[in-house]
């Protein structure tokens, strides 16, 4: 029944959001015609509930061709690819809100483990991939908020002259599948709002503890 009930509020929470946000959604999108190389939408293949793969959709903020670009599929906080209104729209997180159609589509949901790439799919343990979309993605999610400042410790990493794929693979991957295993089961319909107001507040106040005073018995961020 309850994932019923959250399909519903998926449906209703998307489609009033995008109705809402339109007057927001559209000038982003003729800025983003008119500026960088001039295409609007970034679609990628992502694994999604019960591991199907699904089209994520989001706003373009780096060069078309970046990911066979130096640098690959990870970004870092000035990666050079990002556009002129790039960085503006991933700090915000406004490149995101694209996904508000593939909630009302039910690729996804509001809240629930972030879809990856295949490739980063492959980095989770065997057993944790498994599992870990038995749920489906989210816009946002606990393992998001945790991992709010990914793009800086991937910085930091590739300044020390270290591998980045390895630093996701054997650090960053195994303990966001132990937060989604939390998530999973402590899912709840109180469970999925703390995570939305949480979402929004780390987004004011980065640096804020909220999720470790709000979640109890979530596992602690080890570095």
């Amino acid at each position: 029944m309850y994932k019923l009930f959250k399909r519903l509020c998926d449906i209703l929470a998307s489609g009033i959001a995008l109705l809402i946000l339109a007057p927001l959604l559209i000038p982003i999108m003729i800025g983003l015609k008119l500026t960088g190389e001039g295409y609007i939408w970034y679609k990628q293949e992502r694994v999604g509930y019960k591991n199907k793969r699904f089209l994520i959709w989001k706003f373009a903020t780096m060069l078309k061709d970046s990911p066979n670009m130096a640098g690959g599929i990870m970004t870092t906080k000035k990666d050079p690819r990002i556009t002129t209104m790039g960085g503006f729209l991933r700090k915000s997180k406004i490149n995101e809100l694209p996904q508000l159609i593939n909630i009302f589509k039910g690729d996804m949901s509001v809240v629930g483990p972030r879809p990856v790439m295949p490739k980063s799919f492959e980095a989770y343990p065997p057993e944790i991939q498994d599992v870990i979309y038995n749920v489906k993605p989210g816009l946002t999610g606990i393992g998001s908020i945790i991992f709010r400042d990914e793009e800086s410790l991937i910085t930091q990493v590739k300044e020390k002259g270290e591998d980045t794929w390895e630093f996701y693979k054997n650090t960053i991957y195994p303990f966001k599948g132990e937060v989604e295993l939390w998530y999973q089961a402590n899912e709840s319909f109180i469970t999925d709002i703390k995570i939305i107001l949480t979402t929004a507040w780390v987004i004011l106040k980065p640096e804020s503890p909220l999720v470790y005073m709000w979640f109890k018995g979530i596992p602690k961020r080890p570095f």
